[in-house]
């Protein structure tokens, strides 16, 4: 009786193939990992995280897929963010480019600025003070104020300020369309969003990417890459695992 040799490159190669099936059915349906280039996200997120955005949260569109084919318009699953979700989409001038910023109006809400403060429907968002944060990763080091901001259904984040005379701190109002949403970044001082409407704008639901879930890894590169021994120095141990709120 002869027995069949198992193992070979063709088990390999089949090996390799299934792994990377899963790993393009993980990031394609479930979970995509992205990083965090800027500063306009801080003191939620800060310049060298990296973080796992769940796919299915808001629908799956033509940019949940990889090289985002025109295969179809619209969402499929789709549902609506929630007023305060922190979320990954794609720039509406220019669709190869992912952003992230808090999603703070829906479609049919307006939006607006008055001396720094935030307005939902006419209602203003209150803020308390909490203290100071020191900005860094997006050029000097900028002593900020901290606030505690809630949203009209209690959900409190963090937002930063420098002041509240700032170009973006008095704006006209901004009326939500149909189908569009409506993101702004906690550095409120520091974030090109949707209050720039040459540049950002409103968001159509269909360029959202996913709902920003977990810090899986965050690094202050502070050195240069080729010193290896202070790598484990520049790990920000106390943000891993943390979750995105």
């Amino acid at each position: 009786m002869t027995q069949r040799k198992s193992g070979g490159w063709g088990d390999s190669l089949k090996t390799v193939i299934y792994a990377a099936l899963i790993a393009i059915f993980i990031r394609t349906f479930l979970y995509e990992p992205f990083n965090i280039p800027s500063g306009s996200m801080i003191p939620t997120l800060l310049v060298g995280d990296y973080l796992f955005v769940s796919k299915f949260s808001y629908g799956y569109s033509n940019y949940s897929l990889p090289l985002s084919p025109n295969l179809f318009s619209g969402r499929i699953f789709g549902s609506l963010p929630q007023r305060g979700d922190v979320a990954v989409f794609r720039l509406p001038r220019d669709p190869s480019i992912d952003y992230i910023k808090r999603i703070v109006g829906l479609p049919g809400d307006t939006i607006q600025m008055k001396a720094g403060h935030l307005y939902i429907n006419d209602k203003e968002l209150p803020r308390d003070p909490d203290g100071t944060y020191t900005a860094e990763g997006d050029g000097p080091p900028m002593v900020l104020t901290q606030y505690q901001e809630t949203m009209p259904d209690g959900l409190k984040h963090p937002i930063l300020k420098a002041s509240d005379d700032g170009p973006l701190d008095n704006t006209d109002v901004y009326h939500v369309p149909p189908g569009y949403v409506f993101g702004m970044g906690d550095n409120r001082d520091d974030s090109l969003d949707s209050r720039v409407l040459d540049a950002v704008g409103y968001i159509p639901v269909a360029n959202l990417v996913g709902h920003a879930e977990i810090i899986f890894f965050s690094i202050d590169a502070r050195y240069p890459w080729w010193e290896v021994w202070e790598w484990p120095f520049e790990i920000r141990w106390n943000r891993l695992l943390q979750s995105v709120h």
